[in-house]
């Protein structure tokens, strides 16, 4: 693997270049969240018709095959990519679980992380975790933390930051061979906390750097803090990525900040209550104005494609999009699919929604190489606090 900044605006979001395998994407960009190693509701075949290179990057819990195939098994297979098929994508494996937040751990944990799993919670041990990891053969691996929520004692989040250094170590140890590892970093809410476990994972030979315990009960004006003292204290020449930051006001924070890989269950979350994002991407200074609420939950980010007013309507989700959905199947589909409960409604909106979404990304890259993500960033925030006023005022 190999990476390198690019270009550099506002202070500290950047551009860069990932080199991995047999492709290179830009960054900052999304790591697509799945399931046992593929999107919740995209098929293998209809992967390609994602935007590549852009799509590439697949992000997995090794925790979700716990109920499966055997670590053995998967090995003898040749690995996740052997198994699925899948042999021009990149795998980031981060025990994580990609739906739920993680519950907090009790204080009599000190062998291993403990994790909801789909066999009820359950203990890893770094050397069960290498297992894993050595049998799946990720591009990409996170090593074990302890991630708490923010509103735990300081004496637990100490500890937590202690354990995920001393987890960090014995991975490394056992680390197989192949497959680039990122330091965990973690340390909740509180920012001494963050820059020494950042200072001390940064000391460490390792590729890159995995930020945990966000999107675990922080507020959004104390996380830009948060992640500054974890970014100021990493180097510059390797990537970063986080886990826990869904929402596009969020994505934003942690590219102001430095970080060049995300993992979102955003597009999952919006797919599953059957909304499509419509947000406009012709540019960097696009705006939506004149914006009318004609159905619960719809915003100037999304619409819902369960309401009645999408029941006869033949036009695309998103006029001139290019994605599979939009280019073959209108809201009137769409709408009565999901209102008889197909699947296959799940797997038209993810297409679109992980299309769109993925573009979102090339704007905040256009932005930074123009030099203008700060102006784009506050006019983004700007027109969605409008919104937020518009659907508060017609509630």
């Amino acid at each position: 693997m190999k990476f390198s900044v690019k270009a550099w605006s506002s202070g500290k979001a950047r551009t860069g270049v990932l080199h991995l395998g047999s492709f290179e994407m830009e960054t900052p960009s999304l790591l697509l969240s799945t399931r046992k190693g593929l999107p919740h509701f995209i098929s293998p075949d209809l992967l390609p018709s994602l935007p590549s290179p852009d799509s590439r990057l697949l992000q997995f819990s090794p925790l979700h095959f716990l109920d499966g195939l055997s670590p053995k098994t998967i090995s003898k297979i040749g690995g996740l990519h052997q198994m699925l098929g899948l042999h021009e994508y990149g795998f980031v494996a981060v025990a994580r679980d990609s739906i739920q937040c993680l519950p907090s751990h009790d204080g009599t944990n000190r062998v291993g992380p403990s994790f909801e799993t789909p066999c009820g919670r359950h203990l890893i041990k770094p050397i069960e975790y290498m297992e894993m990891i050595s049998s799946m053969r990720p591009n990409i691996w996170a090593t074990l933390a302890d991630e708490v929520p923010a509103w735990v004692s300081e004496k637990r989040n100490t500890s937590s930051v202690d354990r995920t250094v001393k987890w960090l170590d014995e991975c490394i140890a056992l680390r197989p061979i192949g497959g680039e590892v990122f330091g965990a970093i973690v340390g909740g809410s509180n920012e001494e906390l963050r820059q020494h476990c950042a200072r001390e994972v940064a000391r460490r030979n390792v590729s890159g750097y995995w930020i945990g315990g966000f999107g675990l009960g922080e507020s959004m004006d104390e996380r830009p803090a948060l992640l500054n003292a974890v970014c100021d204290n990493l180097p510059e020449e390797k990537p970063r990525l986080i886990c826990g930051l869904d929402l596009l006001e969020e994505v934003l924070q942690g590219v102001a900040a430095g970080i060049d890989l995300f993992d979102s269950t955003y597009i999952n979350h919006i797919t599953l209550g059957g909304f499509a994002l419509t947000f406009p991407l012709d540019g960097i200074e696009a705006k939506v104005s004149n914006f009318q609420p004609s159905d619960v939950g719809s915003d100037r980010i999304k619409i819902n494609l369960r309401a009645t007013v999408y029941r006869k309507d033949t036009t695309p989700i998103v006029e001139g999009c290019s994605c599979y959905t939009c280019r073959n199947h209108t809201k009137a589909y769409i709408n009565h699919l999901l209102n008889v409960h197909e699947m296959l409604a799940q797997t038209l909106l993810e297409l679109h929604n992980t299309h769109h979404y993925l573009g979102f990304f090339r704007l905040i890259r256009e932005s930074i190489k123009e030099g203008k993500f700060e102006r784009f960033r506050q006019r983004f925030i700007a027109d969605r606090h409008d919104d937020l006023a518009v659907s508060a005022a017609n509630a």
